[in-house]
């Protein structure tokens, strides 16, 4: 079937409360309604409103009922309407959700997946485009993945359907319907922890997630430059040795995500691979992300995200350096 990454999300869901009725997908306006963004468009009327939950403008309820659900034998999967909404719930994730199976000694876990639109450039207002995934993938316990196309966000949720640990699943808003991509109408997984390769090349690495897969992809082919892609679909656990294994290759790398520069997962890619492969590194790595301030206002994201011209000049000084 040809979708976009919201009927790929949808036909997902709807495959894995077929095929598990522990399932119970729980958030605000997401029966009726469909969710804000419809990802859960339908799914009322197919499995009922016991299943199907619509929840009350509180996320800190919604994320704590869920980890008692999972706790007892559901297995929950509750959707945040925005990223930024989450910190209502942090206590939860981070003090519970995160902590239970070490707490318990592996006597009980919590298998749950959030799910939550993230990231901006589709001038939405304050709290609706934040990149979180720095603050969960520091967090042991949690698991942290970001889908960049259609094919992987159905593939990545499936899997993540089958784990007994607490997923939190960022889904790049706009990426929700910014191109279709043929999809297997048949259940399929894509493996969590394993970072795809766009496409090789062998003058330099670039590393990216979520939204700025699209991006860096059409920097390349304007420049025609041999550069290899890495699209890391899981931030948490990273996939190193794939980064290390190309950073060593090219010896160039730049790594690019939507997310505040500082302090972020380009930060710790970057430490990587000054840890494993300085010696064959050519150039300094390059991080390009965005300013280290608050989001702003809509007429001024496209100063503050990174876009094709920042991507272009990293790749420019990488290469020259």
């Amino acid at each position: 079937m040809n979708v976009n990454m919201v009927g790929a999300l949808n036909n997902a869901l709807e495959q894995i409360m077929k095929a598990d009725d522990k399932v119970v997908l729980l958030g605000e306006d997401i029966g009726k309604e469909g969710g804000v963004f419809r990802v859960t468009d339908g799914l009322e009327d197919k499995f009922g409103s016991g299943r199907v939950v619509d929840t009350p403008l509180a996320e800190s309820v919604i994320l704590g009922s869920a980890i008692g659900m999972a706790i007892s034998g559901m297995r929950p999967i509750p959707e945040i309407q925005f990223a930024g909404f989450m910190l209502m719930g942090f206590d939860q994730l981070v003090n519970h959700a995160a902590r239970y199976r070490t707490r318990s000694r592996s006597r009980f876990s919590v298998p749950m997946i959030v799910r939550t639109p993230v990231s901006g450039g589709v001038r939405t207002l304050e709290h609706h485009s934040d990149s979180p995934e720095a603050y969960y993938s520091h967090i042991g316990g949690l698991i942290v993945v970001e889908p960049s196309n259609p094919y992987d966000a159905k593939g990545l949720l499936m899997r993540a359907a089958k784990m007994d640990d607490p997923v939190i699943f960022l889904e790049p808003t706009k990426l929700y319907r910014l191109f279709k991509q043929e999809i297997p109408d048949e259940a399929y997984e894509v493996p969590i922890g394993k970072a795809n390769i766009v496409q090789e090349g062998d003058k330099l690495t670039i590393v990216t997630l979520g939204t700025m897969v699209p991006l860096v992809k059409e920097v390349v082919a304007k420049k025609g430059v041999s550069a290899e892609i890495i699209d890391l679909r899981t931030i948490n656990p990273l996939d190193e040795e794939t980064i290390i294994n190309s950073a060593k290759k090219t010896g160039r790398v730049v790594i690019v995500h939507e997310a505040q520069t500082s302090f972020g997962v380009g930060a710790e890619i970057a430490a990587r691979i000054a840890e494993k492969a300085i010696f064959e590194l050519s150039a300094p790595i390059i991080r390009v992300g965005s300013h280290s301030l608050p989001y702003p206002f809509p007429g001024y994201e496209n100063y503050y995200i990174p876009n094709a011209i920042k991507v272009s000049k990293a790749i420019d000084k990488v290469l020259q350096a």
